[in-house]
């Protein structure tokens, strides 16, 4: 990876990280089997949030791209609107998974086109392409970013309420007026409070080749740059206070590897306060005094014995790697 204007030759890092999510009065991820309650581990209680559930909320961002985030962080990274396309070079921006793709378009181009496949949509080239059945032999199965399952530090407390509204929910039958409120038992069902920790990694192993997603260093800038955005700009009624409070990130001094993700993790990991490892926390009261939330790997006793490339830990909340600053600057694939 180098900081010149030749963007061409910044290599995808080998990196880790890890989301610590916030979540008060609000449901980050329904279960569908469970109609819709909060996901959570049947032994424990502790919360989840799927991966998927949480790379829906980029690829939210990438798609409205009429709305506040996408211009901003686009022109950040030189990622211009041509000819109703938002293009850098030869790579395009659109997204595979959304309700209203034409599959056929998709598998013509997976068994025809697979280069101009990979070149337009930034989310396969990514995460990967679940379009497996139809798919040829160079189908992309896997992505560069892996998001895993978040699960909260505790226990938590489900809260179910009925929603009620006051216009008509139906019309009588024969043209009689229907009823003066509409009804949603139970309806309402949200997580009390929770912090959740869910681990995240780049492995560019699957960028290049024949069976390469073709997923750039320019990908993972944007991608990055996404994660704070994530949930305040995609709320929902449902879900109105969830936040990446921390998102740290460190890149290996190498793509082999230099430090071991399970410590990583681990030493990150928020811890419950009070002695109850097992009690739910509780909303109103504030973060500090129900959780211990690190902010740095290790200590002089404790020292970290991975190797991080330059040394550094980021919150990508705060700040990002210098090199995700530097595709406005050169030229791209022949711009």
């Amino acid at each position: 990876m180098n900081g010149t204007g030749n963007n061409d030759n910044i290599e995808i890092p080998r990196a880790t990280g890890l989301l610590v999510i916030v979540v008060e009065n609000s449901n980050p991820n329904g279960d569908p089997d469970q109609e819709s309650d909060p996901r959570r581990r049947n032994h424990d209680n502790r919360g989840m949030i799927t991966g998927v559930s949480f790379k829906r909320k980029p690829r939210d961002l990438v798609l409205r791209k009429d709305e506040v985030v996408w211009p901003k962080v686009a022109s950040s990274l030189g990622i211009v609107a041509a000819n109703g396309k938002w293009v850098k070079g030869d790579l395009e921006f659109d997204i595979l998974e959304r309700r209203d793709i034409a599959r056929s378009d998709v598998n013509q181009l997976l068994s025809n086109q697979f280069d101009a496949f990979k070149k337009r949509y930034w989310d396969a080239r990514v995460f990967g392409n679940t379009f497996l059945e139809e798919g040829g032999p160079d189908t992309i199965r896997s992505g560069i970013a892996h998001f895993s399952l978040a699960v909260s530090v505790a226990p938590v407390r489900v809260h179910r309420l009925t929603k009620t509204k006051t216009a008509p929910a139906q019309s009588g039958r024969d043209g009689a007026q229907g009823p003066s409120r509409g009804m949603a038992p139970l309806a309402h069902r949200v997580v009390e409070h929770a912090v959740y920790t869910m681990p995240f990694f780049i492995n560019p192993t699957g960028a290049k080749g024949k069976r390469g997603t073709g997923c750039t260093a320019l990908d993972i800038a944007l991608l990055l740059k996404l994660i704070p955005f994530a949930y305040p700009h995609t709320k929902s009624d449902i879900r109105p206070l969830v936040e990446v409070r921390h998102a740290w990130y460190a890149e290996h001094e190498n793509e082999l590897g230099s430090f071991s993700e399970f410590d990583f993790i681990e030493r990150l990991t928020p811890k419950r306060l009070g002695g109850d490892r097992d009690k739910p926390s509780v909303s109103g009261i504030p973060l500090g005094e129900q959780y211990n939330i690190p902010t740095q790997l290790g200590n002089e006793m404790d020292p970290f014995p991975g190797k991080f490339k330059d040394g550094k830990l980021y919150d990508l909340c705060v700040e990002l790697p210098p090199w995700c600053d530097k595709f406005k600057e050169g030229p791209m694939h022949g711009e």
